[in-house]
């Protein structure tokens, strides 16, 4: 039988105590009741990683590693840089007022519709965007999400209920939402997606309060938002933790709030720092990114990006171009973020725009200080 490394997993006294005097050494074979095994060195990822005396500062690294390098007599943290905004590939045809997009990473989008595309569809992939099969219903004001360019979800528009899902090569008319509306928030994937609030002229001030859930062939219906609102920036992988920041609620100029959903209720969380609407995001209910808008004041157009830790939004680097209206590929992590098109002034389609902005957070070693 092989060695037995010590590691958090193995170093528990008899009672469950765990033993923190050290972590080093081996454990002899006459310890282990299961003599198939062979080598113990791995820790539940639920825990995350675990490094221990190091003699230099280990590579390849994720964010939020901890290590002892023994050469420099420090303990380490691998820490977030601030994160930039750099130019992409331009869009084929500029557009905003609600362009959809999905992806999940700088190379992996697609943009759909859109005032000044009506049903155009566009993929990226990491340098310059080419012409796809069009989207069967022409409109602007939908909204879009999807864990790659080769599956995606176009939601509703402008007065219209259409759902429309692609799968690489073409668009499919699927079951509709109901009701009707447009600057919905929507996140998740092409079969398994929530939809949020929206603006439906039907509906008192237009923003209806109604949420649903999408299970790749039909809508149900869950509990509404605390603050219905309509041209959000909604985010998460799946319908178990989404995070819907912004937008635009009764009737009035941009707000800040923010509400997380964990399958079954909403809850109010830290509110930005930038009050606005017409933004997007990408990320996960604890690690996300929003971008752009029009804030407060429709006339506004800001570039502002925040980031959020999961309890609160920190202001950091702006878009090189101040837009609302933008889109995003919205399946990915933040420091694989995609914006493209939008509107960079009041006036609708002249001032749309095809320029697409790439998202770079790159990350170094720090020692940490005791006190």
């Amino acid at each position: 039988m092989g060695t037995i490394k010590q590691s958090l997993a193995n170093n528990v006294e008899t009672g469950g105590k765990h033993d923190a005097k050290d972590l080093s050494g081996t454990i002899p074979a006459s310890n282990i009741a299961n003599s198939s095994l062979s080598d113990v060195s791995a820790v539940n990822a639920a825990l995350g990683d675990l490094r221990q005396t190091v003699s230099s500062d280990p590579s390849p690294a994720s964010f939020g590693d901890i290590w002892y390098n023994s050469t420099l007599q420090k303990v380490r943290l691998l820490q977030k840089d601030t994160g930039s905004w750099a130019s992409g590939g331009n869009m084929n045809t500029a557009r905003g007022n609600g362009l959809g997009g999905a992806g999940s990473s700088q190379s992996n989008a697609l943009a759909f519709g859109g005032d000044g595309g009506g049903n155009l569809n566009e993929s990226y992939n990491g340098s310059s965007w080419s012409e796809s099969a069009e989207l069967n219903t022409s409109r602007a004001f939908l909204v879009g999400t999807g864990a790659t360019n080769t599956a995606a979800l176009a939601v509703g528009g402008n007065g219209n209920a259409q759902v429309e899902s692609w799968n690489g090569s073409s668009w499919t008319e699927v079951a509709d939402i109901s009701p009707a509306r447009g600057y919905a928030n929507l996140a998740g994937t092409s079969t398994s997606a929530l939809c949020s609030g929206g603006f439906n002229p039907s509906y008192g001030n237009g923003n209806d309060p109604a949420s649903q859930e999408w299970d790749g062939s039909s809508w149900t219906e869950v509990a509404e938002m605390n603050t219905p609102r309509y041209a959000a920036a909604g985010m998460g992988s799946n319908t178990e933790a989404v995070l819907i920041a912004g937008g635009s609620a009764a009737g009035g100029p941009g707000n800040a709030q923010v509400e997380t959903w964990n399958g079954s209720s909403w809850t109010e969380v830290g509110d930005l720092n930038q009050a606005r609407y017409n933004l997007k995001g990408s990320g996960t209910q604890t690690l996300a990114l929003v971008f752009g808008g029009a804030g407060p004041a429709a006339g506004n157009i800001i570039g502002n990006t925040e980031e959020w830790n999961g309890s609160s939004w920190t202001e950091t680097t702006d878009l090189s171009t101040g837009r609302r209206g933008i889109a995003s590929a919205t399946g990915g992590s933040t420091s694989d973020t995609l914006a493209f098109g939008g509107n960079v002034a009041p006036s609708a389609s002249a001032s749309n725009t095809n320029a697409t902005e790439e998202w770079s957070a790159p990350t170094s070693a720090k020692s940490i200080s005791g006190s």
